[in-house]
Parts: structure tokens; sequence; C-alpha cells
């Protein structure tokens, strides 16, 4: 099986407007040793670009966000006051709300740029902010679950979308795969995910949650199990120059349960994945990627495979 071709501006990633089921991923080539050397090079460049701003808006997305967000197009507040005949019933927009998730030790911040690319074309992104000292992926992966009915309650709509950067993605995989999140979760989009658990993991022996993102974990293992009939749809992006990830591959989606598209992303490392305009614009495509029966599968429960 070939892999996607690699994402560049000047490509449209029309392979997502069908999703498709994934047999097992081969074993990925090893690029030339002096392209490799050179694009490992400037995206390493790029890297501490992206650290260094990441730095400098990380305390502004210390606070958690307060209510749902709406699209920076949104129209200015009602009036103080108005008459209750005025007063619109809740009626949801047709495209479900999307959740985005950080990685570890991060922020809302994390994702300035896909929250503006999303707004932009009308969809309501909200974040979520877990505690840098949360132990478990279940207990994240449960909150989420609760912020997950919260929105659907104030919105009206029965099913969301979530965006999910590096431990961020495991978390909303475990809530969709292991606590039936596939109910309310239409598509799960991940930006360098370990889905099979990366050998590199900083601060493995220290903190808990960390470890549970190596290979053989009770985590990756619990998520290597059955889940017949789940409901959602995967896009998983991944890099070959993304260091946090080792090997490259674990980033890919690889259960024959589940509904998965992998995407190469190229030239950039694992921080640039959430801030990267291409690759947000990939992101938007990707939630906008029609789901035939999508209707008909939240209604009865069944699996829908385009």
């Amino acid at each position: 099986m070939k892999f996607p071709p690699p994402l560049s501006p000047l490509t449209h990633l029309t392979h997502l407007a069908r999703l498709t089921r994934l047999p097992s991923l081969p074993l990925l080539p090893r690029p030339p040793g002096p392209r490799l050397s050179s694009a490992l090079l400037g995206a390493t460049a790029l890297e501490l670009f992206v650290l260094a701003g990441r730095l400098a808006v990380y305390p502004f997305g210390l606070a958690p966000e307060r209510g749902g967000t709406a699209p920076a197009e949104a129209g200015p507040p009602a009036t103080t006051d108005p008459p209750a005949t005025t007063v619109p019933p809740v009626v949801p927009s047709a495209a479900p709300p999307v959740v985005l998730l950080h990685g570890f030790i991060d922020n809302r911040s994390a994702f300035v740029v896909l929250r503006r690319t999303l707004a932009r074309h009308g969809r309501r992104p909200e974040s979520l902010n877990y505690s840098p000292l949360t132990r478990d992926v279940r207990t994240a992966a449960g909150l989420l679950g609760r912020h997950v009915e919260e929105i659907c309650a104030r919105t009206g709509h029965s099913r969301v979308d979530i965006v999910g950067h590096s431990l961020g993605g495991l978390i909303a995989r475990y809530y969709v795969q292991r606590l039936g999140g596939d109910r309310r979760v239409r598509t799960l989009v991940t930006l360098g995910t370990p889905h099979g658990g990366t050998a590199v993991a900083p601060g493995a022996g220290v903190h808990p949650i960390v470890r549970q993102m190596r290979g053989g974990s009770s985590v990756i293992e619990e998520l290597r199990g059955p889940a017949p009939g789940c409901r959602t749809r995967f896009v998983s992006f991944w890099s070959e120059l993304d260091q946090v990830m080792v090997p490259v591959g674990t980033a890919c989606v690889d259960h024959p349960d589940l509904d998965a598209v992998n995407v190469r992303v190229t030239g950039i490392g694992h921080l640039a994945l959430p801030v990267h305009p291409t690759v947000a614009a990939a992101v938007r495509e990707a939630l906008e990627a029609p789901e035939a029966g999508e209707d008909d599968a939240a209604a009865t429960g069944t699996t829908s495979a385009a």
C-alpha cells in the first residue's frame, strides 16, 4: 500500500472526501541521507521559531474559555434586556462545533492559527484546557466526555468534531474508542499523536501520563483492542520530520476496526503541526469532507464507510 502524497500548499487533499478503511501500514522507507539532513535542519529551525512564539503566547491560554466561542465574524452581542418575544429559539448551525485539545504541558494558545482558520469558515472552535498535573489519559478522556456533553446540550448539536495535537489526540481517541465517545464525535483529527506509542517521550520516567504514551503501555494496548462498530472517522496527520514520534509511523492510525485516513506532511516538525497555515487549511478540509450516510449512521448506530 502506498502512503498518500506529501502535503504541500499546491496540493489539495481531495482524497479526504472519501474516508476509507486502511489495512496494516507497511514500514516507512528511509529518505536519502543528504535530503533528510537538509530538510531536518530547516524543520529544526522552524521548530525553534515556533517554540519561541508558543512561549510568548502561552500565558494568554492559561485561563479556560468562558462558555462557548462563536466564529470571529459573529455579529455584536444582543442589546440589554431584550423582549422575550424577540429571542429566537436555539437552532444549531449546519456544521457541528469543533473541540480543540492541546498536547502535553501546553494550553489552548497552541491553536491560535487553526482557530482563526476555522472561524473564518463559519465553524465554532472551542478549546479544552486540561491540567499538566493530570496523571492519567483515562481521567483526561472522562473530562473531555463531560465537556463534549456540555457543548452538545448548549449548542443543540448531537455530535462534534475534535482536533487533538500530540497527547490531546490520544486522549480524544481513548474517549472515542473506549468510553463510547463515538456516538458524539463525528470526525477526530489528530496531529502528531503517538497512536502506536513513541520511544521518545520527554520525562517518561517521571510523569505517569507521559509513560502512557510509550509503546506497550496499558493505554496503548487498550487502544489496540477491538472496536467494532466505531462510528467516528479518523484523519491523522504525521510528518517524517517529527522527532517526538519514534518511529514516525506511530503517528498513523493502524486499526482494522477504525475508518481512518493518514495524511503525510513534509518539511515541518512536531510543534509546527498545529500552527502551520497549510496544515490548518488541510484540517479544515478534513472536517468539511462529506461522510456518506452520516445521518443514517448517527440515527441507527451503524458504521458507514464511504
